[in-house]
C-alpha cells in the first residue's frame, strides 16, 4: 500500500469542534470561576455579571448572524458540517444550561453567602418605615419626573426599545372595565440599577449593607403613574437586537458617516432574544413574542435579576476588601528603572514587558515623552480600543499642537467601540492629526507605535510592538506583552508596513515580520510544516502557541499533520478552539488547555523549536480565518537571546504547568480542570507571575 493510501483525511466532519459550541464552553468556563467557593465572595459576583455580558454578545453577534443565515435558507456549514438547523438547536439548548447554571448559582450559593457578610437585596415592599419614607422620597423626586408611561392600544403603537434596554410590562385596565390593556415603562439610566439604602433611613434593617433594585422601586410606585387604573401586575422583560455591523466599504462615499449611520440602525436591529422576568403570564409572554415577531425558542424566562450587570455597585465597593482579590500594583520594568531616559534605554536594548504584571505606564510614558520631546518629528500609531478619556489619544493632541508630524490609523469597525473611535478620530482631526481609517474591507486589528526622532549621530526609529490595544484601562485586567525595540532591520519594516496601511501601496512582503492579510498565514503554515519535517527525518520537532481562538481549517490540519509525524504541540487557547485533540492516530501529540483567571488572557505567542535556532513571534492575532484574511495583523520576532529565554524559560512555562485555573480540553469538545496530583506542588500562572512582580517591585517602604 502506497504511503500516499495510508494517509487519513484530516478534514473529516468529526475532526472538528464547532466554533459557536466551542464558545459557550468557554463561558462554561468563566461560570466555573463564579461557581468556586475557593474564589473571594465578590469576585464570584463579578465572574457572574462577566458571564451575563458575554452570553449578551454572543446573542447580539452570533445568534443574530445564525438566525440571518436560517432566514434566508443558507446552506453554509463549518468544517464539522453541522447544518443551521441542528446548530441553532444545539447552541439554544447549551445557552439555557449555562443560563440555568448561572442563576442557580445566584440563588443557592451566592446570594446566601451575601447574606451572611451582611450584604442584602431586599424588597421594596418590605422595606421599614424609614426605609420606605427615603425609597418614597427617592421615587418622587428623581424618578418620577424621567419615568414615561407608554400605553399600548390602537391608538399608540407599542414603543421602538433600544437593544437591551430594561422595561417593564404593565398589565391595567379601568375600574369599569375588566378588559386588561398594556403600558410600558422603562428602566431610566439616571441611577444605578441597583441603589443602596444610606445608613440613617436603613437602620432598621440591621448591619450590613442594603440594596434594591430600581426595577422594584419603580414596581412598587407604578399606581403613581397610572393614576385612576388599577394595576394588574408588572414584569421586568428585556429584548436583544441583532447589533453587528453591515457596511459595504467599496460603497461608502465616507466611512465615518456611514459608520454613524449604521450605529443609528443598530438601535432598530432586528430582535434576536426576549428574556422575561420568571412568573410572567403565558399570555403576556405570547404578547411579547408577537409584538417582537420571535418564537417560543427564543424566549428565555430569568429566575432572578433581567441583567447581573446590574450587580456592579456589589463587587466594585471597597467597603468588603477581604471579600475581593487583594489588590494589585503593577511593578515598574527593571529595564526601565524610575528617572531613566526611555529613549537612551531603547538604543542600549530591546525590551520585553509583560502587562498587567509589568505597567503598561511604560509604553504610555514612552509617547507622552515623545509628545513633548522637540527632536521628535513624528509619531505614527494604529488604535483599535481606546477608551473613554484616553491618555493615550491626549498625548497625540499634545503632539500634534506642538506641530509633530502625527498619523493614527483608527479602526472605525471595533466592535462595541465604533462610537468611541468616531469621537475620538474626530477630535483628532481637528487638531491636526493625519487620521486614516485603514484598508477598504479589512480591519486594522495590529498594534503598532513608530516614533522617529532625531539622535545625535541620526535618525532613529523608536517602536513598540505589541499583541494589546493601546488602552490604559483594559491593560490593568488583560494580559499582554509589549516589545520596545531600535532594532534597524525590524523598525525598518515597520515604517514599511505603516506606508502600505496609509499610502496604500502594495505590500511587499519583509524578513521580520509576518503581516496579515498578505502572508501571516503562509509563514505559519510554513513554520508548522518545518517542525513536521524535522519529526519525520527524527529529529525533535516541538510547538507551543498562545492564542485566544484557534478556528481556521488550514492551520489545524497543518497542527493534525505535524502531530501526526510526531511533533509535540501545546496549545494554550484561551476561547474558541475547533481542533481535536487526543485523536488516535490524527492528534495524539497535541495538548490543548484554558487558562480563566483573575486577569483574562489576552497575549498571543507562536514557539517552534526550528531545528537549533528556536522562534519566538509575539502577535495581534489569533489563529482563525478573520485574522488571517480579513484584517490587517502582525506578527514579530523575539529576536534578543535574553528576552527569549524570559518567553521560553519563564512565560510559556508558567502556563503550561498550570494545574489551578488550566483546564484541559478533551477530544469530545468539553473541559477538565487541572488538579494537582498527590504530593505535587500548586502551580498557577497568574500568581506565579504577579510574585514575579513583587519581587522585582523590592519591598514597600518602610
Amino acid at each position: 500500500m502506497s504511503e500516499a493510501s495510508e494517509q487519513p483525511e484530516l478534514d473529516k466532519p468529526e475532526y472538528f469542534i464547532n466554533r459557536e459550541l466551542s464558545w459557550l464552553e468557554f463561558n462554561g468556563r468563566v461560570l466555573e470561576e463564579s461557581e468556586d467557593p475557593t474564589q473571594p465572595l465578590l469576585e464570584r459576583v463579578r465572574f457572574l455579571s462577566i458571564v451575563g455580558t458575554n452570553l449578551d454578545e454572543f446573542f447580539e453577534v452570533r445568534i443574530a448572524g445564525l438566525k440571518q443565515q436560517l432566514d434566508s435558507k443558507s446552506g453554509l456549514v463549518g468544517p464539522d458540517h453541522l447544518s443551521g438547523p441542528e446548530l441553532y438547536a444545539a447552541a439554544s439548548k447549551r445557552a439555557r444550561e449555562l443560563l440555568a447554571r448561572q442563576y442557580q448559582c445566584w440563588n443557592d450559593a451566592l446570594l446566601p453567602a451575601l447574606n451572611k457578610e451582611n450584604i442584602f437585596i431586599h424588597n421594596v415592599a418590605e422595606l421599614p418605615t424609614p426605609a420606605l419614607v427615603w425609597a418614597d422620597s427617592l421615587f418622587g423626586e428623581e424618578l418620577f419626573p424621567v419615568l414615561t408611561p407608554l400605553a399600548v392600544d390602537p391608538s399608540h403603537p407599542f414603543p421602538q426599545l433600544a437593544n437591551k434596554s430594561h422595561n417593564l410590562i404593565v398589565r391595567l385596565n379601568r375600574p369599569d372595565d375588566p378588559d386588561l390593556s398594556y403600558a410600558i415603562v422603562q428602566i431610566p439610566r439616571v441611577l444605578p440599577r441597583l441603589l443602596q439604602i444610606p445608613e440613617e433611613p436603613g437602620r432598621d434593617l440591621g448591619p450590613g449593607l442594603h440594596f434594591f433594585f430600581l426595577q422594584d422601586l419603580i414596581k412598587h410606585y407604578l399606581f403613581r403613574l397610572f393614576p385612576g387604573l388599577d394595576v394588574h401586575d408588572a414584569h421586568a422583560f428585556r429584548m436583544t437586537r441583532n447589533t453587528d455591523l453591515y457596511i459595504d466599504e467599496e460603497e461608502a462615499e465616507n466611512l465615518l458617516q456611514t459608520i454613524e449611520e449604521e450605529l443609528r440602525r443598530l438601535s432598530r436591529g432586528n430582535p434576536v432574544r426576549l428574556e422575561v422576568q420568571d412568573g410572567t403570564p403565558p399570555e403576556t409572554e405570547k404578547f411579547l413574542l408577537e409584538t417582537f415577531r420571535l418564537q417560543e425558542a427564543d424566549l428565555y424566562r430569568l429566575p432572578g435579576p433581567i441583567n447581573f450587570l446590574h450587580l456592579e455597585p456589589l463587587y466594585s465597593t471597597d467597603i468588603f476588601p477581604r471579600l475581593r482579590d487583594r489588590p494589585f500594583q503593577p511593578a515598574t520594568s527593571k529595564a526601565l528603572p524610575s528617572g531613566a531616559d526611555i529613549f537612551e534605554v531603547m538604543r542600549r536594548q530591546d525590551v520585553l514587558l509583560h502587562h498587567p504584571y509589568e505597567s503598561f505606564q511604560s509604553v504610555i510614558d514612552l509617547l507622552e515623552k515623545a509628545a513633548a520631546d522637540p527632536a521628535v518629528l513624528a509619531i505614527k500609531m494604529t488604535l483599535y480600543r481606546t477608551g473613554a478619556g484616553s491618555t493615550v489619544v491626549r498625548a497625540l493632541l499634545r503632539a500634534a499642537e506642538k506641530g509633530k508630524q502625527v498619523t493614527v490609523l483608527v479602526e472605525l469597525k471595533a466592535r462595541f467601540d465604533e462610537a468611541n473611535n468616531i469621537r475620538w478620530a474626530r477630535q483628532m482631526e481637528e487638531a491636526g492629526v493625519h487620521v486614516v481609517y485603514g484598508l477598504v474591507g479589512l480591519k486594522t486589528h495590529c498594534k503598532m507605535m513608530m516614533i522617529v526622532r532625531r539622535d545625535e549621530d541620526r535618525i532613529r526609529l523608536y517602536t513598540h510592538l505589541g499583541t494589546g490595544n493601546y488602552n490604559a484601562t483594559t491593560a490593568r485586567f488583560y494580559t499582554d506583552l509589549s516589545l520596545l525595540t531600535t532594532a534597524p532591520e525590524l523598525t525598518s519594516e515597520v515604517a514599511v508596513v505603516f506606508n502600505n496601511l496609509t499610502g496604500l501601496s502594495e505590500y511587499a512582503g519583509g524578513k521580520k515580520l509576518m503581516i496579515a492579510p498578505f502572508e501571516l498565514r503562509k509563514r505559519i503554515l510554513e513554520l508548522i510544516g518545518i517542525e513536521r519535517d524535522f519529526a519525520k527525518a527524527g529529529k525533535p520537532g516541538r510547538i507551543i502557541a498562545k492564542v485566544n481562538a484557534l478556528v481556521d481549517e488550514e492551520v489545524i490540519v497543518a497542527l493534525y499533520e505535524a502531530s501526526r509525524a510526531g511533533v509535540k504541540i501545546d496549545l494554550i487557547v484561551r476561547g474558541v478552539c475547533a481542533l481535536r485533540p487526543g485523536l488516535p492516530g490524527i492528534s495524539e501529540n497535541i495538548r490543548v488547555i484554558s487558562i480563566i483567571g483573575r486577569f483574562l488572557e489576552h497575549s498571543r505567542v507562536y514557539y517552534f523549536t526550528h531545528g537549533k535556532t528556536p522562534l519566538v513571534y509575539l502577535g495581534s492575532a489569533d489563529w482563525m480565518p478573520r485574522n488571517f484574511d480579513r484584517r490587517v495583523e502582525v506578527g514579530f520576532p523575539v529576536e534578543d537571546e535574553m528576552l527569549k529565554a524570559r518567553i521560553t524559560d519563564e512565560i510559556l512555562p508558567a502556563f503550561l504547568d498550570d494545574n489551578v485555573k488550566a483546564r484541559v480540553l478533551q477530544p469530545d469538545g468539553t473541559y477538565v480542570r487541572r488538579r494537582p496530583a498527590e504530593g505535587e506542588t500548586t502551580q498557577q500562572a497568574q500568581l506565579t507571575f504577579r510574585r514575579l512582580a513583587r519581587k522585582q517591585q523590592g519591598p514597600p517602604p518602610a
